[in-house]
């Protein structure tokens, strides 16, 4: 197999030399700083109506150069790689203040490979893609009478990065992404409900292709749909709340992983801001965000500045211990970069971002939980969600719930959102199930205008008092 870096000098215009003396030479005056070098190819196929709607291909390199001084970052980036362009976003840094104290030093070397180099876009063929999701539609149809439409997508990246100091160290990376998408309207009595499901990961496309994993993507979606259709109004009211395992950690990671990100504890801005040592949370919530899981879709074997990934314990047994950290902030507050600063693409500056982020398993059994529940709701997946930083608050829309009453599940509901704050309902967690699961890996996150893949997970989680929007 060809070497993948040979990609990011093809031109002919950089030479590994060449990348080491302009970012030398362009850094001499900052604190820190790197070139960051990329290619990335790239393709989603989108089948919806019984027919293939989109095939879209694409092929992109560049790259983004970095001069940090003090709180002060220069960035300039250009989707040509040559000696030439990278030695002209250099003269952008020279509007820099020069940098007072030392050169912060290079990332340690003690990454572990998380993942395959191959490519998943080379190693299947456009007509099996294709015939995936025909089949896929096919068997969805042929499932349910009540199955009133189909969509499936399926989509790839694979991405060479390359990462160079001005201190010698010389960093790259190479990152396969799949993912499977279904979802289904169900029709009955001329009302139309919607059930989705994806996976995916760091990995080629081989389990996505194999019949038991389509068939439970198409079973899930299509369970969650009919479902919906018996679904009645929610009620509203603040009330106990059972949150189910794994995807549901989507509410962590908004309305409480944010908030532990270090740009906004280094500026004052979060609600967890100059709380660490404090108690934050109930007894028994640990949570944990881990950049290093093999083949997970948060995961990374070296973070876009180079520094691998690793466990960070954030929340231990209700305590928060520390954030999420990216070079910059972390040297800012005195502390040791956590393998976070993530980016985009090369065409992006590199911020403190979540990987994948999780609560710890407890000891309750979720049966049990479940049985504590007087009057209140099952969440056992959610949409879309959104926070904001600086009080936690929250506001989730769950896409499948249940009602609650005397410890039993009842009839399903529709329109049930979650509002909250996060330090808050983080106190209010009064069990904490032993069945930690991560998500399927298709999680998209948010943050300043960029989107990188992450992870999410929980057990079982009891909470009270919690504020349920509904219709009814």
């Amino acid at each position: 197999m060809t070497d993948p870096r040979s990609l990011l000098y093809r031109s002919g215009l950089l030479t590994p030399d060449d990348a080491q003396r302009i970012t030398r030479d362009a850094l001499q005056n900052c604190d820190d700083g790197e070139l960051y070098l990329q290619f990335i190819a790239s393709e989603s196929f989108g089948f919806d109506d019984g027919r293939l709607k989109t095939a879209d291909y694409s092929r992109d390199a560049g790259f983004g150069l970095r001069g940090v001084s003090g709180e002060m970052t220069g960035f300039a980036h250009a989707n040509e790689i040559s000696a030439a362009a990278i030695a002209r976003a250099g003269e952008t840094l020279k509007l820099l203040d020069p940098a007072k104290g030392q050169p912060a030093p290079p990332p340690r070397n003690n990454n572990r490979h998380l993942y395959t180099d191959a490519s998943p876009l080379d190693a299947v063929p456009f007509e099996a893609k294709v015939k995936l999701l025909e089949t896929i539609d096919a068997a969805a149809r042929g499932r349910d009478s009540r199955v009133a439409q189909v969509s499936a997508s399926l989509a790839a990246s694979w991405s060479v990065v390359e990462i160079v100091r001005a201190d010698g160290f010389v960093g790259h990376d190479v990152r396969p992404l799949v993912r499977l998408n279904v979802s289904i309207v169900a029709e009955q009595d001329g009302r139309r409900e919607t059930g989705s499901f994806g996976i995916g990961g760091r990995r080629l496309y081989d389990d996505l292709f194999s019949p038991e994993t389509w068939n439970r993507a198409i079973d899930e979606a299509l369970a969650q749909a009919l479902v919906n259709l018996e679904s009645v109004a929610a009620p509203a009211g603040e009330m106990t709340v059972l949150l189910g395992p794994g995807w549901p950690g989507v509410l962590l990671h908004e309305a409480v992983g944010h908030g532990l990100e270090g740009d906004f504890n280094r500026k004052g801005t979060s609600a967890f801001s100059g709380r660490i040592g404090q108690r934050v949370a109930a007894a028994g919530v640990t949570v944990v965000d881990d950049g290093s899981i093999p083949g997970r879709r948060g995961s990374l074997t070296i973070d876009d500045e180079g520094t691998p990934t690793q466990e960070n314990v954030l929340i231990e047994d209700g305590i928060l211990k520390g954030y999420i950290q990216d070079r910059l902030n972390a040297r800012l507050m005195g502390v040791a970069p956590t393998g976070n600063g993530r980016r985009e693409s090369y065409a992006h500056a590199p911020m403190p971002r979540m990987t994948n982020t999780f609560m710890r398993s407890g000891n309750d059994d979720p049966a049990e939980l479940l049985s504590r529940i007087k009057n209140g709701i099952f969440a056992k997946s959610f949409g879309g969600g959104q926070v904001d930083i600086t009080s936690g608050k929250f506001v989730f829309s769950c896409t499948e719930a249940y009602l609650v009453e005397n410890g039993k599940l009842g009839a399903p509901i529709k329109g049930a959102t979650l509002i909250g704050d996060g330090p808050t309902v983080l106190t209010r967690v009064t069990g904490i199930g032993n069945d930690l699961a991560l998500d399927e890996g298709v999680g998209v996150c948010g943050k300043g205008g960029q989107s990188v893949p992450a992870g999410v997970g929980q057990p079982t989680l009891l909470v009270e008092g919690l504020t349920v929007g509904g219709t009814g």
